[in-house]
Parts: C-alpha cells; structure tokens; sequence
C-alpha cells in the first residue's frame, strides 16, 4: 500500500502540472453523466414509474452504480489501458521489477478527472436519499457503502480479464466495452425490468444484480422473508475479482514479449 500510495502522489503531481486542462476535463466528467440522468428523469416524467419502480428509487440505483464505476476508472485505470503496455513493450520491465504485476499495473494510470463523474454520481444519490422514505439505521448506512465497493471490486474485475486477453490479443478489444459501459448502463436499473435470462447473467455470471438489485431491494424494504440474503450480496462482488486475479496469474505465465 505504500508503493500504491507513492503512485498515487506521483501521478496526482503529473496531472496537475496542466491544472486548466484537468479541470476542464474534471467538468466534462462531470456532465458526461449528467446528460444521461437528464433522460432518466425525462423518462419517468412521461411514464411515472417502471415496472413498479419510482423515479427516487432508479436515482439511487444510478447514483451507486456510477460512483462505483466512476472509482474504479480512477484507480483501476491502469488495466483499462494495458493494451498500450504489452503493444510497446513496456510489460517487460514491469516483469523484472522486484514488486508484483498487479500494483505496478494498477500504479501505472490514474484519471483524477474521474472525480467530476464521482461528484456528479454523489450528488445524484444525495438528492435520492433525501426523498426516499428510507428508515436509515447503522446496517442500512453500511449496505449503502458496501453496494458502492462491490460494484466498484465488479468493474475493476472486469477491466482485469479485459487486460489479460491483451496476452493474446495484444491490441485491447471493444467488445469488453460491453460489459463495462454497457453493463454500467444496463446496471443503473433495477435488474428485474429486463428479460429473465438477462437478470440471471448479470447476477450469477457477472454479479450487477447483488449491487443495485438485491441490496437496493433490502434498502426500500421491498424484499421478502429473511433480508439477511439481501444484505449479503454485495459480497459476491468482492468474490467476483478472485478468479479474475487468478485468471491474470495465469495470462502473465503465458507471456511473450511483442519484440518492440
């Protein structure tokens, strides 16, 4: 943690030697998100509700789902560009440094100008609260904070397995994008609008559901019989990044430098 640290100063440092551009870039971070609540709002000012849900209720989901996905871009970065790391060559020397793959990949890229997102994402999710019936107690506090790091642990998972088929690739994949930005929009709804099949994937495969469904379901009070399963599922998040380390242990023993 000390080296992560030493990174993070490093890089803050990088950044803000162009303090105009990055906070111009922190203010279109800002409104990159807000455009998309914009037609959120507009939707349920047409329709009311969906599916038994409210306008306050998806808010909070959508404020939770971007903090976390806005968090792991800032830190976990360094994954999300790999590609640019194993395409020049660079991964090389990472190898033969006396300090592991994992941090010095993740030490590698931070974006700061994520935190005009973040703030966006806050104040969405400030706004929610305020005007949900929510009878807020210490668990309820806790749930809350544990939905954000589980999607933020889901996120940073998924830019891992995406780093690691650079292995093979080499040049990063768009299709990854899928479940990145498309399951951070599909995510910032309650998983049971959609189709069946869709709610199962993203709740057994790639586990969105046990950050802005479960939990949030134990939030509203909305869930039946013991709530403990529904309090618990921000878990699975955690548990998601394990195979993905393992399946980057695994892509770094199958290594072969491109030569540049």
């Amino acid at each position: 943690m000390v080296l992560f640290f030493k990174y993070l100063k490093i890089l803050f440092k990088s950044q803000m030697q162009y303090r105009t551009s990055f906070i111009l870039l922190s203010i279109g971070q800002f409104f990159i998100p807000f455009t998309i609540f914009a037609g959120l709002y507009l939707l349920f000012d047409r329709f009311g509700q969906i599916k038994g849900w409210t306008f306050y209720e998806v808010a909070l989901s959508f404020g939770i789902i971007h903090m976390a996905f806005a968090l792991s871009e800032c830190f976990a970065r360094g994954f999300d560009s790999f590609s640019s790391l194993v395409r020049e060559g660079n991964f090389d020397r990472i190898l033969v440094r006396p300090r592991g793959t994992m941090i010095q990949v993740i030490g590698s890229k931070f974006e700061f100008t994520r935190f005009g997102r973040l703030i966006q994402s806050v104040i969405v999710l400030t706004w929610a609260v305020v005007n949900l019936p929510i009878d807020w107690n210490v668990t309820k506090i806790s749930v809350l904070f544990l939905m954000v790091a589980s999607g933020c642990a889901i996120f940073t998972g998924i830019f891992i397995l995406a780093a690691t088929l650079c292995f093979w690739t080499i040049q990063g994949l768009e299709v990854v994008n899928i479940f990145t930005d498309g399951g951070r929009e599909m995510a910032q709804y309650p998983l049971n609008i959609y189709h069946k099949w869709v709610s199962k994937f993203f709740t057994f495969v790639i586990p969105f559901g046990t950050v802005n469904y479960l939990p949030l379901m134990y939030l509203l009070d909305k869930h039946e019989g013991n709530a403990l399963p529904y309090m618990l599922a921000p878990i699975a998040g955690f548990m998601f990044i394990i195979p993905c380390i393992f399946v980057w242990k695994i892509g770094v023993r199958h290594y072969c430098s491109t030569g540049s």
